[in-house]
Parts: structure tokens; sequence; C-alpha cells
């Protein structure tokens, strides 16, 4: 990759990481009002189903932004796009709901980009490997 294009994957994943440290961490400080909207949706288990979202983004998303086991943190993370664009915002009448369905999809469409071509060079998964053995 050309010098100046090796910091794109990088920056990529500052991008997409943002949005799931921030949604996590809002998700924190208002436990209530996400425990609410989880059981307004229908979905069992709230108090589950809350903590999963939590260690899924912010995990995640650190993880992605550091560029460690980036191609796990983005699978995990566009099957959880996925799962909550069908749970929250699957009524497409309403167009907020679809634009949220959207914005769902397509970010995990840039995960999986990164589940096909790693996460760059600049990047914990991309750090050159010693081929040296440690020493006795």
């Amino acid at each position: 990759m050309s010098n100046n294009l090796r910091y794109l994957p990088a920056i990529g994943r500052l991008l997409i990481s943002i949005i799931f440290l921030v949604s996590g961490l809002a998700k924190i400080t208002n436990a209530a009002m996400v425990k609410g909207y989880i059981v307004s949706a229908g979905l069992p288990l709230p108090d589950l189903a809350y903590l999963i979202a939590i260690i899924i983004e912010v995990g995640g998303g650190v993880l992605l932004l550091a560029g460690f086991k980036s191609r796990m943190a983005a699978g995990i993370l566009a099957l959880f796009c996925i799962v909550t664009a069908f749970a929250f915002h699957a009524d497409l009448t309403d167009q907020m709901q679809s634009t949220n369905f959207l914005k769902n999809i397509a970010i995990a469409g840039g995960l999986l980009q990164i589940i096909a071509f790693g996460s760059g060079s600049l990047s914990l998964d991309g750090r050159p490997t010693s081929d040296r053995s440690p020493a006795a």
C-alpha cells in the first residue's frame, strides 16, 4: 500500500468505532432508559441484553480502534448491527426508523470490508512479528 494510503484503514476504523464507543458509553449512563427501550421492543431478558450490548459496543469499539482481533470484532459488530436493525428499527414506514435501519445495515457493510481486507498496517493486527526465538 502506498505511503499515503496506509493511513486510510486506521482512519476508517476510528470513524466506525466512534459510533460504538459513544453509544456503549451512553448506555452505561442511561441504564433505566435503555432497558425500557429493550422492553418496549419486546425483547426478553432486558438486563442481560443491556449488558451484552455494552460489552459488544464498548469492547468491540476498543478492539476495532486498536486494530486488535479486528476481523473478529468487526464480525461481531456487523452481526450486532444487523440484529439491532431488525429488532429496533424494522418499521420501515416510519422515516426515522427506516433511516436508522439503513444506517445499521451500512455500518455492517463497512465492517464486512474490515473482515475482508483486515485492519491495515497501522494496527496491532498489522504490526510486524519477530522471527526470532526467545533467548534461552
